[in-house]
């Protein structure tokens, strides 16, 4: 099944490669229908997995480089089930969002976003380290295409640059540290080197090495620069990309070969990563209280949400670990939809600065709706998804460590003010005329972008257990390594 996963983006790019460039129509019907497909070929994965097991399921074998001991091979956990998800359903709703929107060179925009669909998809479910890093390397030239061309300011380019070099700087240390354990163990399979033990001292640095690519793909607290500058010059469906799903990977890569390949490292630098994780949830909200780009206080509270996730991780505790992967989830969903509320201002009215915009209740009821929802949602308001991650979180931090746990709390009060504010600011108070002179409220095509990811915020939120059950046994299994 997931060959035929990785079969469906790899036909829609073919597709639109032979389309000819004037047919534009046509273009957007066979990438949105190739990118709609992968998306529910995926959800049966979920409808198929067995939540008894905590082995990998829907094997897929390729022998690759056998002469290096080097194999694509991919298989689905319940850590990763989601993800992959979630990256067939956020490209679809990308898509469908980008049908107006983009004007120039549309062919190989919609490649760019099939290629990071199968992109994706592989690094979610392959189980070869070095496949891992070539496809975890390979989604930063289509999303530097996307800030760098589709971009919306003067200073995309540098944005771009400033994305494309962080990210694969960072990457360098992991792919030295995967040299070594193919050197040193004659495999790069996950499965395998999961059994090796490393000495303690190698163990502290091969550890360091995949933390430094990680913690700037979260993005981390002092290696976060990058974040907000690509957000404010990505087109919309970049954002959503960069916020829902590409931040992912990082925290995906600690649970997934961090905790399990170096267990007595991850202990070891707990205090690190908590210390980290809570002065970034601090100085990370502080400082989106005190923005006044739209787009920059979404891109500045992921980085608060994403130390949420850490410390949850390192809490080495079911509460937290599944705490974290529910955040991770509701994310994915709330920060795509804010990024999506803040374009449909921006594509009408060609401006994200607060000072602009007031009153929009008035004008935009459907708009302030779905406004005022997922704002809530992102400062965990009780019914919604990131409510019941967050909480899970703090249950398991408390048990590791009630001082980061006090310290984490005070992001949630954080989080409600610059939410709180920016409701206020957006939508009530008297309805600004001196530079805007005409309102409309969302399309038919904004509403069924939106009304999927209000609705999974909501499910989440109210029954998270048939998530849980899931990632379960999984997760229990990896925590008995540790």
């Amino acid at each position: 099944m997931l060959s035929l996963l990785i079969t469906l983006p790899i036909l829609g790019i073919l597709s639109i490669l032979i389309i000819p460039e004037y047919k534009a129509n046509l273009i957007k019907q066979v990438a949105f229908l190739s990118s709609l497909l992968t998306f529910i070929c995926s959800l049966f994965l979920w409808v198929f997995f067995d939540n008894s097991t905590s082995k990998f399921q829907f094997i897929e074998y390729f022998d690759w480089m056998s002469l290096f001991n080097i194999h694509f091979f991919l298989g689905i956990d319940g850590i990763s089930l989601f993800f992959v998800i979630l990256s067939t359903f956020l490209v679809s709703i990308c898509i469908l969002n980008s049908w107006f929107s983009i004007k120039k060179h549309l062919k190989k925009y919609y490649v760019c976003f099939l290629l990071m669909d199968l992109f994706l998809i592989i690094v979610f479910s392959v189980l070869d380290i070095i496949v891992f890093y070539i496809f975890f390397e390979s989604i930063l030239i289509p999303m530097f295409l996307v800030i760098g061309v589709w971009g919306s300011r003067t200073r995309k380019l540098k944005a771009a640059y400033q994305f494309f070099l962080y990210t694969l700087i960072g990457s360098l240390f992991m792919l030295l540290a995967i040299f070594y354990m193919f050197f040193e163990t004659g495999t790069t399979d996950f499965q395998i080197l999961n059994t090796v033990l490393f000495s303690e001292d190698k163990e502290l640095i091969l550890w360091l090495a995949f933390f430094l690519s990680f913690s700037v793909k979260v993005p981390m607290v002092p290696v976060h620069i990058w974040l907000p500058e690509a957000h404010v010059e990505a087109p919309t469906s970049g954002s959503v990309i960069l916020a829902g799903i590409l931040l992912k990977m990082g925290t995906y890569g600690l649970l997934r070969f961090s905790l399990s390949l170096f267990p007595y490292a991850s202990i070891y630098f707990t205090p690190l990563v908590y210390s980290l994780s809570a002065v970034a949830v601090i100085y990370t909200s502080l400082t989106t209280l005190r923005q006044v780009d739209l787009k920059k206080i979404i891109a500045y509270s992921s980085v608060a949400h994403m130390a949420f996730v850490t410390i949850g991780i390192f809490t080495f505790n079911l509460y937290g670990v599944e705490g974290s992967l529910l955040i991770m989830l509701s994310h994915g969903f709330i920060s795509s939809a804010l990024f999506l509320c803040i374009g449909v201002l921006y594509d009408r009215h060609h401006t994200r600065l607060i000072k602009y915009y007031s009153g929009l209740t008035q004008v935009m009821p459907l708009y302030s709706f779905f406004f005022v929802f997922f704002s809530m949602a992102n400062l965990g308001f009780p019914g919604t998804s990131s409510f019941a991650g967050e909480f899970l979180t703090l249950i398991g931090s408390y048990q590791s460590n009630t001082f980061v746990t006090f310290l984490a709390s005070t992001g949630m009060v954080l989080g409600a003010g610059y939410s709180l504010w920016l409701c206020n600011r957006v939508l009530f108070g008297p309805l600004t005329v001196n530079y805007i002179k005409q309102y409309t409220d969302i399309t038919r095509r904004e509403f069924a972008v939106l009304i999927p990811l209000l609705l999974c915020t909501v499910w989440m939120g109210v029954y998270p257990e048939i998530f849980l059950d899931t990632m379960h046994l999984t997760i229990s299994n990896l925590l008995q390594k540790i």
